[in-house]
């Protein structure tokens, strides 16, 4: 994978602020999740880099290191700020997540097929997860985005080229990821956004507006 330089797309200060936008709005994400379905979510510090998009695909195969089936809630956002978020989980994390949430609501659950409900809990924390975290990030920027609705997709390992198909494969990416970990159970995950070449300038315009106004 030919990683392109961060310096030449942001300076040391703009990658400092957007990293402490990013645990900000992580932070939010978190909470929200624990306050509508009584999940904690314990996250790693955010990582930024910038990568060609037609890349995308062997970087998270990488990352992913999967050895089996991957199940990744993808939701498109609109606006300045425009990209995609990324929720994956390793094989089984939905029994894991569903055990989670079987106490809160066991008569619903119980009502349903398996594999139905498997994709309606991913959907919901992919949702309350890649949903707070952007709208943060777009509320400290001071911009809004508007979202599609997410979809859960089960990947054969190795199986990611679709990604990218949304975007040109000859642009940059910025990509920027936290290592989660639910409490409650050993499930393990990465929550991923990625913003494209349309939003660099904007991103950088933003970064600097919000540096001013703490100064």
């Amino acid at each position: 994978m030919n990683n392109i330089d961060y310096d030449d797309i942001f300076s040391a200060e703009e990658k400092e602020i957007l990293q402490e936008i990013m645990n900000i709005a992580f932070g939010n994400a978190t909470a929200d999740l624990a306050g509508v379905v009584d999940i904690y979510v314990v996250l790693s510090v955010p990582k930024i880099q910038v990568i060609n998009i037609g890349n995308l695909p062997d970087y998270m195969r990488t990352t992913l290191k999967a050895t089996g089936k991957t199940q990744i809630v993808d939701q498109r956002f609109w606006g300045d700020f425009n990209g995609s978020g990324f929720l994956v989980f390793p094989t089984g994390a939905g029994d894991d997540l569903i055990s989670l949430l079987e106490d809160r609501s066991m008569e619903d659950l119980q009502s349903k097929p398996k594999d139905v409900i498997e994709r309606e809990v991913l959907t919901e924390i992919g949702n309350i997860l890649i949903g707070a975290c952007v709208g943060k990030m777009s509320e400290l920027l001071n911009t809004f985005v508007t979202y599609s609705p997410p979809r859960v997709i089960t990947e054969k390992e190795g199986e990611c080229d679709h990604l990218v198909d949304q975007f040109d494969p000859d642009q940059p990416a910025i990509v920027m990821k936290t290592v989660f970990k639910f409490k409650q159970k050993d499930v393990n995950g990465f929550l991923l956004i990625l913003t494209n070449q349309e939003s660099i300038g904007w991103l950088r315009k933003s970064l600097s507006e919000f540096m001013e106004s703490y100064e």
